[in-house]
């Protein structure tokens, strides 16, 4: 999952267009709670048997988290200052950091175990190659690479899908070469390695000693500079000499307090899903059509009531729900239909597939007009009184940069019937995106 740190509002009370009936069961492996950005959630349906509105589901959010783990962790036995100790094994400060388990492949190396990294400093950075959280935390991970590797430090990338697009080698080796990641990567396509140490969060960062021991846990963005600290005092637990690397200085970015004051109808936009699956959860209800939830997988003809509230998504024109997306149903020529959604961010970004079809473009509209090249996320062409995307990949696009933290509608809309919308991102970084 990608993490955002969940504040729980106060109830409120909105005026909406529609109630949406919805009621979530839970059930089924690797089912529970949803990540903040999105983990697979399995065994949820929605029924009628409840009644909550836009606000209502927004008013008391859950705090979101990934798959749940597998049974308790196995204990083990481990060297420690020349005697045999009891120490479990799992992801917990003090535990015996688990192998890598039912790992679909390896990039940038070979397979790599952790007894085979005993004496090295080791980084397990779960992640997933669209969450945004994870993105951002990129260029510290590089930093560190760069400076450290060398010092006995060693990273390995354990990439656990979101989507079932990111299972795909192709998907996540090209990812990895465009964010420039040159350290190895383990595809934790069933989640084993994840279950393993517990995980629950998309980023998370597990520091492992030179005995194999789980020394330090970070989940989420930020504390950076506590990181580096810890992978700096390890290091030179096992003997590195670091006194020619400095370390990197004060690096933590500031999100503009605006975002997160207490009122669901003004903070910062909340991760927005399209699929039927996350929709259906108890923490979802992301799309404000009460048709959407009659069930799964059909096309309907949506009208937007023009009315928009933070935190959802409006439709206009034929969508069909799939259980990860939201699939426009049809061709057109001339953006008929489309996307809609009310925010209050600094910067927006939306996860798209294309489905295996031909390339295709998507237009952006900010209040009713093309963005301005000032406003325009780093994927989008403001050209001809137009403003779009081109669509070739299934990636994230980054689609708003603001200034600003501030609000504003947003369109988007495509021809191709092959449009396929998984999730919208939001941030509030008063540096940019």
């Amino acid at each position: 999952m990608k993490f955002v740190e969940t504040l729980r509002p106060p109830v409120v009370c909105l005026t909406v267009a529609a109630v949406l009936v919805i009621t979530a069961a839970c059930g089924g492996s690797g089912g529970g709670g949803q990540a903040t950005s999105g983990a697979p959630v399995s065994g949820q349906e929605a029924t009628k048997e409840g009644v909550a509105s836009p606000a209502a589901a927004l008013a008391n959010p859950a705090p979101r988290d990934g798959p749940q783990a597998a049974e308790a962790p196995a204990t083990a036995e481990v060297r420690d200052q020349g005697s045999t100790v009891s120490r479990r094994t799992g992801g917990e400060v003090g535990e015996h950091a688990p192998e890598f388990q039912t790992i679909a492949s390896w990039i940038n190396s070979g397979p790599l175990t952790m007894r085979q990294l005993s004496g090295k400093v080791v980084l397990i950075d779960f992640w997933t190659y669209t969450c945004v959280n994870c993105i951002r935390t990129f260029p510290y991970l590089k930093n560190w690479y760069a400076k450290y590797a060398s010092k006995g430090l060693v990273i390995v990338g354990v990439h656990s899908p979101e989507f079932e697009f990111e299972k795909v080698t192709e998907n996540v080796l090209r990812s990895s070469r465009d964010f420039g990641l040159e350290y190895p990567i383990a595809q934790d396509n069933d989640f084993a390695t994840w279950q393993a140490y517990s995980n629950q969060f998309w980023p998370a960062k597990y520091l492992v000693d030179k005995d194999g021991v789980v020394r330090y846990t970070h989940f989420g963005e930020g504390a950076y500079d506590d990181t580096e600290a810890q992978i700096r005092g390890l290091l030179e637990e096992a003997g590195a000499d670091l006194s020619g690397v400095a370390a990197s200085g004060k690096t933590e970015r500031i999100n503009d307090p605006r975002a997160f004051n207490r009122d669901p109808a003004t903070r910062l936009t909340r991760e927005i899903y399209g699929g039927f699956r996350r929709n259906a959860a108890s923490q979802g209800i992301y799309v404000a059509h009460i048709e959407y939830y009659d069930a799964p997988e059909q096309s309907l003809f949506y009208t937007d009531p023009g009315d928009h509230l933070n935190q959802f998504v409006y439709l206009q024109g034929p969508w069909f729900n799939g259980f990860e997306e939201l699939r426009h149903a049809r061709e057109t020529e001339g953006f008929e239909d489309y996307i809609a959604l009310k925010f209050f961010a600094t910067s927006v970004n939306a996860v798209i597939d294309p489905k295996g079809g031909a390339p295709f473009d998507v237009q952006v509209t900010i209040d009713g007009r093309p963005l301005l090249p000032e406003e325009a996320g780093a994927d989008v062409i403001v050209s001809e009184g137009r403003s779009f995307f081109r669509v070739d990949q299934a990636r994230m696009y980054e689609v708003v940069a603001l200034p600003e933290f501030s609000s504003h509608e947003l369109k988007l809309s495509a021809n191709a019937e092959d449009f396929s919308l998984f999730a919208f991102t939001f941030g509030a970084y008063t540096d940019g995106p």
